[in-house]
């Protein structure tokens, strides 16, 4: 199965994916985009379902193996192999993925889906399926909303710690992408039970939103467990989304990885 992926790439150098959350968009990646485009060879995804990429086959599954297999077809599209990848939340659970299977050279993931406790479960899945919902506003009522400071601040407030940094552009684009993304059920249903359980050779990067409601930050104590050898970050004062709240700490936590990976090829 191959769904051709909608992509924005920039920069040069060694290849490096960037995979957003359940509901999301690759424009989620813009305020640290062209800061790695420096160093970088850098493909920003909107995932099968969402943003601008159509959905997979109604005969096919969104769990894991869709993902991996599908993104790995579109990396040969995209003429490369084992990039660094980087996700959020389920993004960050598919690079966890992608590293485990032997597809990365490194992996960094924010806030990544894969390390529920019972209630924090309960909770993350209450406030995604609650977003969708509100984004089922009629589009008029979004727009309005989103060209309200006030609205602004409401529709970003469960993701991010500093939403006013939105313009009405931006955050009505979101709310767009949320209300039509063809794959949010699927990949909820897949997402119930779903728990990260593999092992990875790689550099990995685990870092997570001290303030992330979506993902609380004790789930961070269950990713450490799981993944000792795995270097865990907080993120100081971020959100779930935590790309918008520091995007200089976002990028260095990225090149960091990216430069153990240098130094293991070095010893």
């Amino acid at each position: 199965m191959l769904s051709e992926l909608v992509h924005t790439r920039k920069g040069s150098g060694e290849p490096l994916v960037l995979i957003h959350g359940i509901g999301h968009r690759r424009q989620a990646w813009d305020p640290v985009l062209e800061t790695l485009a420096e160093s970088y060879d850098v493909i920003a995804v909107d995932l099968a379902g969402f943003g601008e990429s159509p959905a997979y086959p109604l005969s096919a599954s969104y769990d894991m193996d869709s993902a991996c297999d599908n993104l790995t077809d579109n990396f040969a599209l995209w003429g490369i192999e084992r990039p660094h990848v980087v996700g959020n939340s389920l993004g960050g659970a598919i690079a966890l993925e992608l590293g485990a299977r032997g597809l990365a050279r490194s992996v960094t993931a924010l806030s990544p889906a894969g390390f529920f406790g019972t209630l924090n479960r309960l909770q993350t899945f209450a406030l995604l399926i609650a977003l969708r919902l509100s984004s089922q506003l009629p589009v008029g009522a979004l727009r309005a909303l989103s060209r309200r400071a006030w609205g602004r601040r409401l529709a970003g407030a469960s993701l991010y710690t500093h939403p006013e940094r939105f313009t009405a552009d931006e955050v009505f684009g979101d709310a767009l992408a949320l209300k039509h993304c063809a794959g949010f059920e699927r990949t909820i249903v897949k997402g119930v039970n779903y728990a990260f359980r593999g092992r990875l050779d790689v550099p990995t990067t685990i870092a997570w939103g001290t303030r992330d409601v979506i993902l609380p930050y004790s789930s961070s104590a269950i990713a450490q467990e799981r993944l000792p050898d795995a270097h865990h970050v907080a993120l100081p004062r971020c959100g779930h989304v935590p790309m918008i709240d520091d995007p200089a700490l976002i990028a260095r936590v990225i090149e960091n990885t990216i430069a153990r990976t240098e130094e293991t090829a070095a010893a």
